[in-house]
C-alpha cells in the first residue's frame, strides 16, 4: 500500500477518534476490504488498529482529566466511548497504574501517545525560542529557591549537547546519564565493583572505558552534597528505565535533597515538572530490571508505561519483532528508518535496532 494512501487512513482513524468509527466504514472510504486494512494499518504501523485507538483515545482522555478540573470523569468517560466511569476506570488503572480519580489529584505524567506520521519529515527538530524560555524559566525558578546548590542529570550525551549547544545551562552544575539500562545484564547494588563488570561486558567496552563515561561524572560531583537534583528524562521505555536506576541509586545513598522530574517530549521539548518522593524505586528496579517481573507499584503513569513496554521489549515475541517479521522485503536501511519512526514510545536507537535486524536477515 502506498505511503500517502497508508497516511490517509491513519488520519481517517485519527478524525474518528472518538465516535463514528466502525471497521466497515473504514473499508469504504479505503476502498479495501476491512480485514485487508486491519492488516496493512499492523504491518506499516506495528501496531494494532484496536491497540492503536486505545492509546490515543487513553492519552487524549488522561490530557482532559489534567486540562478540566472540574469536569466529571463520567463525562470523560462517555466521551471515550465508555458505558460507565468503572469500565473507563479499569481500562486507565490497567494503562497507567492509577485511577483516572488519583491522577487527576497527584497532577501525574504520562508518556506522549502522538498520532502515527509515516510520511517523512524534512529536517531535524530545533528547539525554539520559546521552549527555550520555558526551560530557563523554570530553572531559574529552582535556583531562586535552593541558590546554586542544584545538580541537573539529563538523559545522555545527546540532550546534554542540546542544552550546551542551545545555552541552556545556567549556573547549577550539568552531568550526563550515559547508560542504556533497557538493554544487556545488570545487578545491585548500583554503581558497584560488580555492577560496573557486568554493564561493562554487557556494551563490550573495558570497564576502565564505562567507569570514565558513566561513573566518574557522578563520582565526582558528589551527589550527596546537592540541596536539589532535576532530572531531564525523556518519555519513552530507554530513558524512564534510565530513570528508575537512578531513583533506585538515589535510594541506595540515601539522599535527602529534593528532586524534581522534568519529563521531555524529546520531538517538542515540551517539559512537564513533578516533585518526586524516595521509597519505592529500589523494590521496583530489582523487580523490573534485574528479574524482569512486573511491578504494579509505580507511583508515576509514564514510568508505569516505561516498564510495561521494558518487560513487552524482552519478550520473544513482541510489536518491534513482528513489524520486523512482517517487512523483511524492504532493505535494511528502510526497515531501520521505519523502526525508529513508529516505535518512538521505546526510545531504542539504532544500534538495538541493527542488532535486532540481523536475527532475521
Amino acid at each position: 500500500m502506498d505511503t500517502k494512501i497508508m497516511q490517509s487512513m491513519i488520519d481517517w482513524v485519527e478524525e474518528h477518534l472518538i465516535e463514528g468509527f466502525s471497521i466497515q466504514d473504514l473499508g469504504i472510504f479505503m476502498g479495501y476490504s476491512p480485514y485487508y486494512c486491519s492488516f496493512k494499518f499492523h504491518q506499516n504501523t506495528g501496531i494494532t488498529l484496536k491497540r492503536y485507538r486505545l492509546l490515543r483515545s487513553m492519552y487524549l482522555a488522561s490530557q482532559e482529566l489534567k486540562d478540566y478540573p472540574s469536569l466529571p470523569i463520567i463525562d470523560i468517560a462517555l466521551k471515550y466511548g465508555y458505558s460507565s466511569q468503572e469500565a473507563f476506570t479499569r481500562t486507565f488503572k490497567k494503562l497507567y497504574g492509577m485511577t483516572p480519580y488519583d491522577y487527576r489529584k497527584s497532577k501525574s505524567l504520562t508518556q506522549h501517545y502522538q498520532t502515527i506520521k509515516i510520511l517523512k519529515e524534512m529536517g531535524d527538530y530545533m528547539i525554539d525560542g520559546s521552549k527555550k524560555i520555558e526551560i530557563s524559566q523554570k530553572q531559574e525558578k529552582l535556583r531562586n529557591q535552593y541558590t546554586d546548590s542544584i545538580l541537573n542529570i539529563l538523559n545522555g550525551e545527546a540532550m546534554y549537547r542540546d542544552f550546551k549547544s542551545n545555552q541552556l545551562m545556567l549556573d547549577s552544575s550539568y552531568v550526563p546519564f550515559n547508560e542504556a539500562m533497557c538493554i544487556n545484564d545488570s545487578t545491585y547494588p548500583i554503581f558497584s565493583e560488580e555492577f560496573l563488570a557486568i554493564r561493562a561486558k554487557g556494551h563490550q567496552v573495558s570497564q576502565t572505558s564505562y567507569i570514565e563515561k558513566v561513573w566518574q561524572p557522578f563520582e565526582k560531583l558528589k551527589i550527596n552534597d546537592y540541596q536539589c537534583l532535576i532530572l531531564w528524562f525523556g518519555d519513552d521505555m530507554f530513558c524512564q528505565m534510565n530513570l528508575l536506576t537512578l531513583l533506585a541509586y538515589l535510594e541506595q545513598i540515601d539522599f535527602k535533597g529534593d528532586i524534581y522530574y522534568h519529563a521531555v517530549h524529546e520531538k517538542t521539548y515540551d517539559i512537564d515538572e513533578y516533585k518526586m518522593t524516595l521509597g519505592s524505586f529500589t523494590s521496583l528496579y530489582q523487580d523490573v530490571i534485574l528479574n524482569k517481573q512486573y511491578n504494579q507499584n509505580s507511583p508515576l503513569p509514564v514510568l508505569h508505561q516505561g516498564i510495561q513496554l521494558y518487560l513487552n521489549w524482552h519478550q520473544p515475541i513482541n510489536p518491534i519483532r513482528q513489524f520486523i517479521q512482517m517487512n523483511l522485503t524492504l532493505t535494511e536501511e528502510d526497515l531501520l528508518e521505519k523502526l525508529m519512526q513508529l516505535f518512538p514510545d521505546y526510545g531504542l536507537g539504532d544500534s538495538q535496532y541493527e542488532q535486532l535486524i540481523k536475527e532475521y536477515k
